[in-house]
């Protein structure tokens, strides 16, 4: 199947997808903030520069996109059905990525919690009370 755009706008395209300060990330942060709750952004000090860090729980939250980061089971975690091979070892490399960050923080005593995407859309409120519990349950402060 041939892709319906030029490779130059599909690269445009391409070129337009945030790495931080996405929509998720945005809604996230500001029901934790009205939840009373303060963290630092992107800390490059941290392994994967999590999107959220609460330096009070030691929690770094990292806001996941289905697509990028293949949430299992989501339905927005698709493969493009051009270059098939490329897209696979691309998300494959994401994913491992993902796991040895996560992997590096915990061995330094830090608390991750991931936070998909499609969980902000469906229940933002929730994800904020899950996470207030989370934090205040096992936290020393």
């Amino acid at each position: 199947m041939a892709d319906r755009i030029s490779a130059e706008h599909r690269s445009w395209n391409m070129s337009r997808i945030r790495g931080k300060n996405t929509k998720p990330e945005l809604v996230l942060r500001s029901l934790m903030h009205r939840a009373g709750f303060r963290y630092r952004l992107h800390d490059k000090m941290l392994p994967g520069k999590p999107d959220i860090v609460l330096p009070k729980y030691k929690t770094a939250i990292f806001v996941n996109g289905c697509y990028w980061h293949r949430h299992w089971g989501c339905s927005k975690a698709t493969t493009p059905k051009t270059n098939t091979v490329f897209w696979t070892r691309k998300f494959e490399e994401t994913v491992e990525r993902d796991a040895r960050k996560k992997s590096e923080l915990i061995e330094s005593g830090w608390r991750v919690v991931t936070v998909w995407e499609c969980e902000l859309e469906n229940d933002p409120v929730s994800v904020v009370e899950g996470l207030r519990s989370q934090l205040k349950g096992g936290a020393d402060g």
